[in-house]
């Protein structure tokens, strides 16, 4: 896969894509289920269903945790494989530079654990990009199109699956 991004370190956080214009979609409850799950993937594969908007932690043949997720807006969705290579909590956020064009008056730095924070609690990167695994400081656009590519969740499921899995962990995307 190939995201045609280049990854920036920033305060011992990476940054991520995630402020957009925000499709208000039905607001979503932290609180990750226990589903059945089809697909040939192994137990601790992260599984991101962006049409369904679902994020499956596959925990057994046949099961998964379930989140609602926030997902690339029209023209920022991707698909592919990739793995966690990094962890942060509280991160700062540097906007990248589709986001500082679209959004100017974004400063060029957010620190981690204020409000404005579009990163939330915590935040996952993913390798090959600058992509992300994230909460949120809009609960509300979990559950819609709403991001420059990255997957959006909710300050609780975000910590939730932050504390379930390591780095190196295997992300699957698919539409």
């Amino acid at each position: 896969m190939s995201f045609g991004f280049r990854s920036v370190k920033l305060l011992g956080a990476v940054a991520a894509v995630v402020v957009a214009a925000v499709v208000t979609a039905p607001g979503a409850e932290a609180r990750p289920d226990v589903v059945a799950f089809r697909g040939d993937y192994a137990p601790g594969t992260i599984v991101v269903k962006t049409n369904e908007r679902k994020l499956y932690l596959v925990v057994e043949p046949g099961q998964a945790v379930r989140y609602p997720v926030g997902v690339g807006k029209a023209g920022k969705r991707w698909e592919g494989i990739t793995k966690i290579d990094g962890k942060y909590r509280n991160p700062a956020w540097a906007p990248p530079a589709d986001v500082k064009r679209d959004n100017p008056s974004i400063p060029d730095v957010i620190p981690g654990g204020t409000p404005e924070n579009p990163m939330g609690v915590a935040a996952m990167t993913l390798a090959g990009g600058e992509y992300a695994i994230h909460g949120t400081n809009r609960p509300n656009s979990v559950g819609g199109f709403v991001s420059y590519g990255c997957i959006r969740m909710l300050n609780d499921d975000i910590s939730d699956l932050y504390q379930r899995v390591p780095v190196g962990t295997q992300v699957v995307v698919t539409r």
